[in-house]
């Protein structure tokens, strides 16, 4: 009784918008005061690097491509290769020296041996690849050993490694990025400037999902790092895909943010079945539900849906959804956009007497509409990432504008911040879960800052 009560009441918190059910029940994660002497790093420049020297850390699945991709860029040098397994060091290394490249240093063989490469002296850049559980603490020592650092997602998988993470970033002011490429969508990024320049007037709801059967490729992961963690942890442990390109059409640390976020789950079937299927064992204390649902409040007043589930049988959905006042994008399972006709530019528009918000619009119209809000950051190298590839391109958008910014010294397109807001659905939504879907605070983890600026933008 008292736990239906309890959800009677989160229910009502939710829908009908009361602060003091809200207050009642949120579970309060509070941040930290900043040390003396620490000051925020939004829009953090730092001097420019016209040669950006990398190493990289991690060279099983992710890593290689990114090094592959870093050669199709003017200004950089790749000085380090690192990784625990000798053949992916030596593999990768191959590969630069057929392109006419000089061979980098190379580190193997242990757990440890990423140390050194954070400690090189001639490194501005340290990229960091491996598996989950390692990424925030070499971004910590890249950082405290000089480095400016890219982290690949998720960057932090607990609150203590997404304040190490900040507080470091503020202390030595050093670049601390997490490498989500999905924001670099064509897609994503064509509607984000539809959104900033107003033709879906005030988005008031977003949508995420990362929906993608892994069963071709949990062995891929070394060590089974990947399937453990999903067995010893519960909620939403890989949102920033949906969560991260929503953020930024919200302005999320940019004039709105995040409040308290809601999350349930369905009971753990398909991966404990995988399980028993591959290695005879039997799962009895699998941790994460099968399908993940995460509801978030804003500041402004808005709400952001997240989904998580790497089991079932259904097709890929990297969702990405968008509701405005004056209009609607989608992505996933469908691609397209709802606008009336009074809000689509006439000479679009022209030849469609027909259009309504109740339907996407026809190809025509929005391949028109996709092609006057082609979003200026790509419009000189769309071309070439869709040549050099990674996921169509968005990973060498990804990995294009980081270079460009440290390059001309100017603030990336996504801060520490951004990375916080992002992974912390990792841990809050546990909390949530395992307190009967309890609402949970978000912090500020700007502490204070979040309005300051009001639109994201990207330095040119």
């Amino acid at each position: 009784m008292k736990r239906s009560l309890f959800l009677l009441l989160v229910a009502v918190c939710l829908f009908t918008g009361s602060k003091n059910v809200v207050m009642a029940q949120l579970i309060e994660t509070p941040a930290p005061p900043r040390l003396a002497g620490q000051t925020d790093v939004l829009g953090l420049t730092c001097k420019p690097i016209p040669t950006v020297r990398v190493a990289f850390i991690g060279l099983g699945m992710r890593g290689p491509g990114a090094v592959d991709r870093m050669t199709h860029i003017e200004g950089v040098e790749i000085v380090a290769l690192c990784d625990m397994l000798k053949e992916n060091v030596e593999k990768v290394n191959r590969k630069l020296v057929g392109k006419g490249l000089p061979k980098a240093l190379e580190f193997y063989g242990d757990e440890e041996v990423w140390r050194k490469v954070t400690a090189l002296p001639d490194v501005d850049l340290v990229y960091i690849a491996t598996d989950w559980k390692n990424h925030a603490k070499m971004g910590v020592q890249a950082m405290k050993d000089g480095k400016h650092v890219a982290i690949e997602v998720p960057a932090a998988m607990s609150m203590d490694e997404i304040w190490d993470l900040i507080n470091t970033s503020e202390q030595t002011r050093k670049h601390c990025m997490q490498l989500e490429n999905c924001v670099y969508d064509f897609f994503e990024l064509t509607t984000l400037n539809m959104v900033q320049q107003g033709l879906l007037g005030e988005v008031i709801h977003g949508e995420g999902a990362y929906i993608h059967g892994l069963q071709p490729y949990w062995d891929e992961y070394w060590n089974n790092w990947r399937m453990d963690f999903n067995e010893t942890h519960r909620g939403d442990v890989y949102p920033t895909h949906g969560l991260g390109p929503v953020c930024q059409a919200m302005n999320i640390h940019r004039g709105d943010k995040l409040n308290y976020l809601v999350s349930m789950d369905t009971k753990p079937i398909g991966n404990p079945a995988y399980i028993k299927e591959k290695t005879g064992r039997d799962a009895t204390g699998f941790r994460n539900g099968d399908h993940t649902c995460t509801l978030i409040y804003t500041e402004k007043g808005k709400s952001i849906l997240i989904e998580h589930n790497v089991t079932s049988p259904r097709p890929y959905n990297r969702m990405y959804q968008l509701t405005g006042t004056k209009g609607f994008a989608n992505k996933y399972p469908v691609s397209g956009y709802a606008l009336d006709k009074g809000d689509i530019d006439p000479a679009i528009a022209a030849n469609h007497e027909n259009l309504s918000a109740h339907a996407f619009v026809p190809d025509d119209v929005k391949k028109a509409l996709m092609e006057k809000y082609r979003h200026p950051i790509v419009v000189d190298i769309e071309e070439k990432a869709k040549t050099v590839g990674g996921h169509g391109g968005m990973d060498f958008v990804m990995d294009y504008r980081l270079i460009h910014c440290l390059q001309n010294g100017l603030p990336l397109d996504m801060d520490v911040y951004d990375l916080a807001e992002w992974c912390c659905l990792i841990p809050l939504t546990e909390i949530s879960l395992d307190h009967y879907s309890a609402p949970v605070q978000i912090p500020d983890f700007t502490r204070g800052a979040w309005n300051r600026s009001d639109k994201l933008t990207f330095a040119k």
